[in-house]
């Protein structure tokens, strides 16, 4: 294990009723405040009433900039920022899903740059300052409420890259279980999806380090059962509170102490849902096991197999060990089934048109993965996944 310094600046306020902090934590941002949301659906289940309920006690101003797309674009960062340096805003209130908090980060930073925000986006470092962040997630899937990464989508080159820097984590969120009880099915299951893909990518490292492969383990464990729990019953407060507080600790760079590894999967999916504006959780259920199949050779057998084994709670020593791990694939896919997600990327409409343009972008950003991959390798991958 590596040396590494940990430092989680982010407060989290966990549990039902806990947007009564709202108020106070708003006070000591400043006047001038910016809701940032999507399509109006925390206006139908509430949460939009109970945020200005508490607003209202602030004696402060709000703006608001909706309508941020579930893969946000570099253009809505835009109209955020221009709204930040018009009204002189302090501070932002991101309250819905991970693209909603992702595109509220880079407006937080782009607040403070006068250039072409999409910089920022491509190179961090430019990064110098921020508007403080609150989050007030409303489903369990990015952690963004927890990171300091923002994905971003730039329309006009079909470009998905996810961007980093410290002052993009929020400094407080605002956890209640209760506030995902409205998600649908099929987005509740992309959530657990997207989760398991931030752990297992995570748990894919050369560099050992078991008690961070033993922790990923039991955070992937409560994920897929909790993940099933809510499919059965969408109000099931134990089971949605374990999916939002694993969601956190999947990407909060916990389990990335002192093993460090770039992502492999995420890079290639962002590059479908960058083209094809596919839900991403989707798109990684998809991916995950092609990419593990096309990953695994002697040199990667061994951590595979201790990666399954552990998972599934495999004792069974008759198989060997490549035949160990396909077994272990072939149930990771049979529980992404359980959750009723498509499959296959025929089953989205995607055909291979695409393949190597996405390819050829993908392959700059998983050079230094669990296994470097060419722009040849990430078509095959497209290929077997369709």
């Amino acid at each position: 294990m590596k040396n590494f310094v940990y430092d989680i600046p982010t407060k989290v306020y966990f549990g039902k009723d806990q947007i009564q902090s709202l108020s106070e934590l708003v006070k000591n941002l400043g006047k001038k405040l910016l809701i940032v949301y999507g399509g109006g659906s925390i206006k139908k289940n509430g949460i939009y009433d109970s945020v200005l309920e508490q607003l209202k006690k602030t004696g402060g101003e709000w703006f608001e900039l909706s309508g941020i797309e579930p893969n946000p674009r570099i253009t809505t960062v835009k109209k955020g920022i221009q709204l930040c340096k018009e009204k002189k805003i302090d501070g932002v209130l991101a309250v819905g899903g991970g693209s909603v908090i992702d595109c509220s980060k880079v407006i937080c930073a782009g607040a403070y740059y006068n250039g072409d925000p999409w910089n920022l986006v491509m190179n961090p470092s430019l990064i110098e300052n921020a508007l403080p962040l609150i989050a007030i997630p409303t489903m369990a899937a990015t952690g963004s409420e927890m990171d300091h990464i923002a994905v971003i989508t730039n329309e006009d080159t079909d470009e998905k890259i996810g961007t980093r820097h410290p002052l993009l984590r929020p400094i407080a969120s605002i956890l209640d279980p209760t506030y995902t009880f409205s998600v649908s099915p099929y987005q509740s299951a992309a959530g657990v999806a997207d989760i398991m893909s931030h752990i297992m990518e995570s748990y894919f490292s050369k560099e050992p380090g078991l008690i961070l492969e033993n922790v990923a383990i039991g955070l992937l464990k409560t994920c897929m059962d909790s993940g099933l729990k809510v499919l059965e019953d969408p109000e099931d407060y134990e089971a949605r509170a374990n999916l939002m507080w694993v969601s956190c600790w999947a990407i909060n760079d916990f389990l990335k102490l002192g093993r460090p590894v770039a992502w492999s999967v995420h890079p290639i999916e962002h590059q479908l849902s960058a083209v094809y504006d596919i839900t991403h959780g989707v798109g990684l259920a998809i991916l995950t096991p092609h990419w593990m199949e096309y990953v695994l050779n002697e040199n990667t057998v061994d951590i595979f197999e201790g990666f399954f084994r552990k998972l599934w709670d495999w004792q069974d020593k008759e198989l060997d060990s490549y035949e160990l791990v396909h077994k272990g694939i072939e149930e990771l896919n049979k529980f992404y089934a359980k959750l009723n997600l498509p499959m296959t990327l025929h089953e989205l409409d995607i055909d291979s048109s695409q393949f190597s343009a996405m390819a050829k972008k993908a392959e700059k950003q998983v050079q230094q993965g669990f296994v470097p991959l060419s722009e040849s390798d990430i078509v095959k991958i497209y290929e077997a996944s369709l």
